[in-house]
């Protein structure tokens, strides 16, 4: 089973998170009532939508990790799957996504924010 897999299978069991189709219209998604969560873009490849105050926040861990990818302006940062310390970041992260748009409703008008596949992801930025 790869990362991916292994994570998407522990992510599904979460009460708050459904499984959707993701509006970037690539691989899987994950979703509250209010937002999208993570897309699995790939095996080792998941987007999280965080909000700018929680990425400006946790800045310099993410930064500092090599299984995080950030794009400038962007709300959501991509988490790289090698091996289960990487999944444990993405489920820490996908905690705080959920903080981050608890109260967010799916009517409120707000257009999904776009993820970062098919966008230059950065290293460190």
């Amino acid at each position: 089973m790869t990362t991916g897999l292994r994570a998407m299978t522990r992510l599904t069991d979460w009460p708050d998170l459904v499984e959707a189709p993701p509006s970037c219209g690539t691989g899987r998604a994950l979703r509250t009532d209010g937002a999208e969560i993570a897309h699995f873009h790939s095996d080792r490849a998941v987007d999280v939508h965080l909000s700018a105050p929680a990425i400006w926040r946790l800045r310099g861990d993410l930064k500092g990790s090599t299984a995080i990818r950030l794009v400038p302006g962007s709300h959501w940062v991509t988490v790289h799957l090698e091996c289960e310390s990487d999944i444990d970041l993405l489920m820490t992260l996908v905690s705080v996504a959920l903080k981050a748009h608890q109260g967010a409703s799916a009517v409120d008008g707000v257009s999904p924010a776009r993820c970062n596949d098919h966008r230059g992801v950065t290293i460190g930025q």
